[in-house]
């Protein structure tokens, strides 16, 4: 298994758990966020497009005609960001955000 799929599976395995998410005041101000939360936790829509590198930590998608992205970024456990994806130590975030406030 070569690292890109190593990490991906990681970070779809953090990401169908659905902790360790942050949500922006733009999503937080939608209806039914938490709907979108679940959505998020099932995408499974990865093209070369929005995972060039095929790990598995960004998205795109659209939620009641609203642009929505959510990322994962890896920090470790001071939450000093920078942690390599693979490390025992790595915390995942993962932020949900209108594409606008990118």
């Amino acid at each position: 298994m070569s690292d890109a799929e190593r990490i991906a599976d990681l970070n779809d395995t953090f990401r169908r758990g659905g902790s360790g998410f942050m949500l922006t005041p733009g999503i937080q101000a939608l209806e039914d966020a938490a709907g979108l939360v679940d959505r998020v936790r099932k995408f499974d829509t990865f093209t070369d497009d929005n995972d060039p590198y095929h790990e598995h930590d960004f998205g795109s998608l659209d939620w009641h005609g609203t642009k929505v992205f959510w990322k994962i970024d890896y920090y470790d456990q001071a939450l000093k960001y920078g942690e390599d994806p693979l490390s025992p130590k790595c915390k995942r975030v993962l932020t949900i955000m209108l594409a606008s406030e990118y």
